[in-house]
């Protein structure tokens, strides 16, 4: 993952500058003076920030969700792309709840004794004359109060079934694609009841800009169009369990145009219509043949059936290709590290250092729970034809592969960069103890895969 100044990723500074943005545009239209105090005199312009920063972080999170590859070079990469998705949803639950609370805390203080309700004071005529559009607007007020708090409460459901890491990939697909509709009903709610003379200033501007590109984003979930333009239609070649039986090898050959792929590139693969396509890395190089490997670890009760499920001569959909793990640097050395089936990216790029040669000195650890002697040979075949050093690593035999273990065994990491690709804790913790070694950050590269 590569870290930007001060410490902070590019996740962390995209989040907060899309956030930090909307907050500063909102607050330059002074939505508290001449304001008395008491939460009453307060409610009205909290509700138009809390409402507006939910809306901006929803409607960035709804692009997002297209899958944009034009954001992953800043991003680096569409597994950093879904991360910054997922943050960006968890911050707009959070600001929509406090807009919920601004809603109904008040009520509930005045039902216990613990407020008074104010005097209410005069209208004051807007001093803008009353437009067909406004006019619509101010009839529609009723009906989007009301199916905002609905939408409000089948986000806060929806958001918090997909952070449910046991919730079945299956029916977080199904669930997950109802959140564009909850969306399009938030977006009528901030139309409506946002107030007349915020739609011309400058916040107003970009939160309708922002939720133009949301409700087109949303429109293109609906109706199927993300990643349309780099799908390909492929046919099943060969399977087998070359690694037991808990990883399917999966062979196919695309009956349709492919752009290409680098080694350590992953594509979303769709076997069955209703269960949605799953990432999965491309475990072969690209040779223009139309040849394409998948390595597909029992993870889930669907992967676990594939094997039997699964047949030659079936037609599938391959998407991509994604993701910004192609181990190009700068450094004329290089330390991969594989755990279990994340080992998948550095088999792809073995095959195609065999065909063609970046003169790169390499380190390659593959550390694994459950060892099988076909994988450790294929490795070791595939490692000793480009002049790559193979560490093998059993854990119950070995233990955990540790920063100072790597340092060891391989002296020249300080002219290397890192890439790995495994456990999201392993990988947390090697990168934390690498960089206190003095491994700059921007040296760490991590395949985050894990967009559920």
């Amino acid at each position: 993952m590569t870290v930007g100044r001060g410490g902070l990723n590019r996740i962390q500074w995209s989040l907060a500058g899309v956030l930090l943005a909307v907050l500063a545009l909102w607050l330059a239209t002074a939505p508290f003076s001449g304001l008395g105090p008491g939460v009453f005199a307060l409610r009205a312009p909290s509700l138009q920030g809390t409402g507006m920063l939910a809306m901006a972080a929803m409607s960035v999170a709804m692009v997002l969700a297209t899958r944009p590859v034009f954001f992953e070079p800043w991003l680096g990469g569409l597994d950093k792309m879904y991360r910054l998705h997922q943050w960006l949803g968890i911050s707009a639950l959070v600001f929509a709840v406090c807009h919920w609370l601004w809603v109904e805390a008040p009520k509930w203080m005045l039902e216990l004794g613990w407020l008074v309700r104010p005097a209410r004071a005069a209208r004051v005529p807007s001093a803008e004359p009353e437009t067909a559009v406004s006019a619509l607007l101010h009839g529609l007020r009723d009906p989007a109060e009301g199916l905002g708090e609905w939408a409000f409460y089948a986000l806060v459901l929806l958001i918090a079934l997909a952070l449910w890491k046991r919730f079945p990939y299956r029916r977080f697909f199904q669930t997950h694609r109802l959140l564009p509709v909850v969306y399009l009903v938030l977006v009528f709610h901030a139309v409506v009841l946002t107030r007349d003379g915020s739609r011309t200033q400058p916040v107003g501007v970009v939160m309708a800009l922002l939720m133009l590109a949301g409700t087109v984003a949303a429109l293109m979930v609906l109706f199927g169009a993300v990643g349309r333009s780099r799908q390909a239609v492929a046919e099943v070649q060969a399977t087998g369990l070359p690694a037991g039986a808990d990883v399917l090898q999966v062979e196919v050959r695309l009956k349709s145009r492919w752009a290409g792929h680098d080694a350590g590139q992953f594509a979303f693969v769709r076997f069955d219509a209703s269960e949605g396509a799953h990432p999965f890395t491309i475990t072969s190089p690209w040779t223009g043949d139309g040849r394409m490997v998948f390595l597909i670890k029992s993870l889930g009760d669907y992967t676990r059936q594939l094997p039997a499920l699964l047949k030659v001569g079936d037609l599938l959909r391959v998407e991509g290709p994604y993701g910004c793990f192609n181990f190009v640097s700068d450094r004329s050395r290089q330390v991969w590290v594989g755990g279990g089936i994340g080992i998948t990216p550095f088999i792809a790029r073995l095959q195609q250092l065999a065909l063609r040669p970046d003169g790169k000195a390499i380190d390659l650890f593959y550390t694994t729970a459950t060892p099988h002697d076909g994988v450790v040979a294929r490795l070791t075949a595939a490692a000793l034809a480009v002049g790559a050093r193979l560490h093998v690593m059993v854990d119950a035999v070995d233990g955990r592969l540790t920063a100072e273990r790597l340092c060891a065994a391989a002296p020249g990491w300080r002219k290397a960069d890192v890439w790995f690709c495994g456990p999201a804790a392993f990988g947390k913790a090697l990168r934390r103890d690498l960089l206190a070694m003095g491994l700059p950050g921007r040296d760490f590269h991590q395949e985050l895969f894990n967009l559920h």
